[in-house]
């Protein structure tokens, strides 16, 4: 008999899978980092989604075959300690293809068109006032013929590439910043900074893409440029981003992700609403077919594992 934890079942609105092998569920709502040795203990299978597995913690669940993460990043497992231990883990990589670049269109459309500030506006009376039937109150832009420069070219930024080029929008795919050659198939990242109308992120959080855009790079772009988040909060440098948007460095930006998560009432991006920013609470993921893609990919991945009689 297998004993699964799951230490931050609030995070999975969906019914757990049943495997073929004997197995039983433990459940958590919700598990604090000092809390996991505790509760991992016996377990020879655990499931986190965000809660961090440490290196101090691996060490000391002895039980420990295999863990889940039902999601496609894994930043918070030690992963060096679970390969040392011969620990394999079972994750969901683009079980949000769907979901997340659909979000990120949907973010890029309302910056483009001035949506939120033209619903602000509208509803304080500002289109009651205007001497004719429209009330151009903030400019649109259309995606005809604009420059979208993606960074992040897996799954979720190809499909995002699928959907603007259906729009008509020429796709620019960013190289890594300071690569010293260029692919076949990319633009130099300083190049796509300068070119690009619309910037929409879907790469992945390393040391190398940590605060991959800050002030120097905001510098760079249009000044009627957006910048569009989907991918993780820590990829762009939020006071940076303040200060661009205060400056006017660029037009606009929309965020699903901040670099604290939940963010405070405090958070500076969040304590004062403002015309050209959008933040949304993480929840491109959030989909019914992304749900159900993603209990079925870790159903899949643990069961197979087993089944070769690990």
């Amino acid at each position: 008999m297998k004993t699964i934890v799951v230490l931050d079942r609030a995070t999975l609105p969906a019914n757990l899978p049943q495997f073929s092998f004997a197995h039983q569920w433990v459940e958590y709502a919700f598990t604090e980092p000092g809390q996991v040795v505790e509760r991992c203990r016996d377990a020879q299978i655990v499931i986190t989604n965000k809660v961090p597995l440490t290196r101090e913690a691996l060490l000391q669940l002895r039980e420990l075959k295999l863990v889940g993460v039902p999601a496609a990043g894994v930043n918070h497992l030690h992963l060096a300690t679970c390969s040392e231990r011969g620990i394999p883990v079972v994750a969901c990589p683009g079980y949000s293809t769907l979901s997340v670049p659909e979000h990120a269109f949907a973010l890029m459309m309302a910056l483009r068109r001035n949506l939120v500030p033209y619903w602000r506006d509208v509803h304080a009376g500002g289109w009651s006032g205007s001497p004719t039937f429209f009330a151009e109150l903030h400019p649109v832009s259309d995606l005809f013929g604009s420059t979208l420069g993606i960074v992040g070219a897996g799954h979720g930024g190809k499909r995002m590439a699928q959907l603007a080029e259906a729009f008509g929008m020429r796709v620019l795919f960013a190289e890594r910043r300071n690569a010293a050659t260029v692919r076949p198939g990319y633009t130099a990242f300083t190049e796509v900074l300068r070119e690009a109308d619309i910037i929409s992120l879907h790469c992945p959080l390393t040391d190398d893409t940590r605060r991959l855009f800050a002030l120097p790079e905001f510098e760079q772009m249009k000044r009627t440029a957006s910048l569009v988040n989907t991918a993780r909060g820590g990829i762009v440098d939020e006071s940076a981003l303040i200060e661009a948007l205060d400056r006017k460095l660029i037009a606009n930006a929309a965020l699903d992700v901040l670099e604290e998560e939940p963010p405070s009432a405090a958070h500076p991006l969040l304590c004062n609403p403002r015309a050209d920013l959008i933040v949304t609470p993480h929840v491109a993921w959030r989909t019914d077919v992304a749900m159900t893609r993603l209990l079925t990919q870790l159903e899949q991945g643990i069961e197979q594992h087993f089944a070769r009689g690990a």
